[in-house]
């Protein structure tokens, strides 16, 4: 039997005032032990420290730092540069003449730094020619897995959200198998995304927004090793696009009968979806997947009128 992760708590609003570290207790005199290595790491890389300080809320060092650009790469798991987004942005820092948000960066494994939360800063910068920038270096590597939280610069959209969490399971499980899902779900945010990551690997024009509620509503973090719930994400990510495949033959059926809606897979989702009549504990996912697949190659366009649809919603057959 799978050991299924307990859900997360959210924590409770603390009094104002009472946690972390008071304006005078965060001065750093000088960084000692990982923090000095990672100062070493950044005199080597020909960058320079500026200040050290620690952070105020768990007094974790910082080290303010400006780095020749050549040396900072974004890290290899997060998601795809958006070109427009990053000339925009480079027009903005070229009209104000200044650089002032800086990337977080920690040290590579191999050398270099990496940054999880500021690709298109470093690309509108290296665009204007930049020969340095300015960063917020930590000395704990794992924050480099932290991109989901500490990405904020572009809101990610479900495509862009699933294939970074997958990129960052699989760097986890060449990192170190063994450890269980269930210590990652703070990087992952939510299992679902791991099976839509494999879905959109393999089938980049997937519309994962029509399964998202389905999947985030029975999968859940596991305790089980990484090597092995990575498999178990597969296998599932192989039933949806099975799914996919008679969702999208009836949508088809559904056009050559000249019913056009943006939502049509989202409507033959909705109706096969037997979570919908379901009160209590729901069967385990891969039963769903199956009754949905089944009812899909059963699915009777004649049935469907034009008003059917006009209460359609949910997200676009095809998401890019």
């Amino acid at each position: 039997m799978v050991k299924r992760a307990p859900p997360r708590r959210r924590p409770r609003k603390a009094k104002p005032g009472t946690k972390g570290l008071g304006p005078a207790e965060c001065r750093l005199e000088q960084p000692t032990g990982a923090a000095a290595e990672v100062a070493e790491a950044i005199a080597k890389a020909g960058g320079c420290v500026v200040g050290s300080y620690k952070e105020p809320l768990a007094g974790h060092p910082v080290l303010l730092s400006v780095l020749p650009i050549h040396a900072v790469e974004p890290t290899p798991f997060q998601r795809d540069l958006s070109d427009a987004h990053h000339k925009r942005l480079a027009d903005v820092i070229n009209k104000t003449g200044r650089f002032l948000d800086p990337i977080i960066a920690v040290v590579a494994p191999k050398g270099g730094f990496w940054t999880p939360n500021g690709r298109h800063r470093l690309e509108a910068m290296r665009r204007l020619g930049a020969k340095s920038i300015t960063a917020l270096v930590v000395a704990d590597r794992e924050v480099a897995w932290q991109i989901l939280a500490l990405n904020t610069e572009k809101a990610h959209n479900l495509k862009e959200r699933s294939l970074e969490v997958i990129r960052i399971y699989r760097g986890l499980v060449d990192e170190d198998a063994t450890r269980p899902e269930s210590q990652f779900a703070f990087y992952l945010d939510e299992p679902a995304l791991v099976t839509l990551g494999v879905c959109y690997e393999r089938f980049p024009r997937f519309g994962g927004g029509a399964y998202h509620s389905i999947l985030r509503r029975l999968e859940t973090f596991t305790h089980e090793p990484l090597r092995a719930a990575i498999r178990d994400h597969e296998k599932r990510a192989t039933m949806v696009l099975d799914l996919e495949e008679k969702v999208a033959a009836a949508v088809k059926r559904l056009k050559e009968r000249g019913l056009v809606s943006p939502y049509l897979r989202s409507f033959v989702v909705a109706r096969i979806n037997p979570l919908r009549w379901i009160k209590g504990e729901p069967p385990p996912l891969e039963e769903v997947l199956k009754t949905m697949r089944e009812r899909a190659a059963k699915f009777n366009v004649e049935k469907i009128k034009p008003q059917d649809l006009a209460g359609a919603a949910g997200p676009p057959d095809e998401e890019t």
